[in-house]
């Protein structure tokens, strides 16, 4: 891929992660549990991660979690963003890297790490480690949701993949 073609796939990629941000705060997810959400922008992060490479989808996610951060949901939940989205983002990549997981499987790891991620900072934040009582839940929501980022990201990855080869042929 050329310069300046990653350039502009990072610069849509940022801009569609946004965007899947934007659309989740406007979906009310109420069953009663809070924190839980589909984590669709994380498919871009995914996606980015099997298809540009590991600092590329490290600064996407990044740059996500601070404008949606600062727009949606308060300075705040940076900290709980960051912390889930760091500690994602490494499990993600190691577990890529093991080519031991499909990426439906690096996307549960990613949203399970993110979710006990968001804990320990609740924890300390609260002071109480009774918090932790909350995250079986949070890690149910979150293998469902990783499974449906996956399933997503793994059907963008190959069919992407497939018109990239298709343009470097023809």
């Amino acid at each position: 891929m050329s310069k300046s073609k990653k350039v502009a796939t990072f610069a849509l990629c940022i801009a569609l992660a946004f965007t899947l941000s934007f659309l989740e705060s406007l979906i009310p997810i109420n069953i009663g549990i809070p924190g839980v959400k589909l984590g669709l922008a994380n498919s871009v992060t995914l996606a980015a991660l099997y298809l540009l490479g590991k600092k590329e989808a490290f600064a996407i996610s990044m740059v996500r979690i601070l404008l949606a951060g600062l727009l949606f949901s308060g300075a705040f939940s940076l900290v709980y963003g960051f912390a889930g989205g760091i500690l994602s983002y490494l499990v993600m990549v190691l577990a890529m890297r093991s080519e031991k997981f499909s990426p439906v499987g690096v996307s549960i790891l990613g949203a399970a790490v993110h979710n006990t991620g968001q804990i320990i900072v609740a924890a300390l934040v609260m002071q109480t480690a009774r918090i932790a009582y909350y995250l079986p839940v949070l890690l149910l929501s979150g293998a469902v949701s990783g499974a449906l980022v996956g399933i997503v990201s793994g059907i963008a990855v190959a069919r992407l993949n497939r018109v990239t080869h298709k343009d470097n042929i023809g």
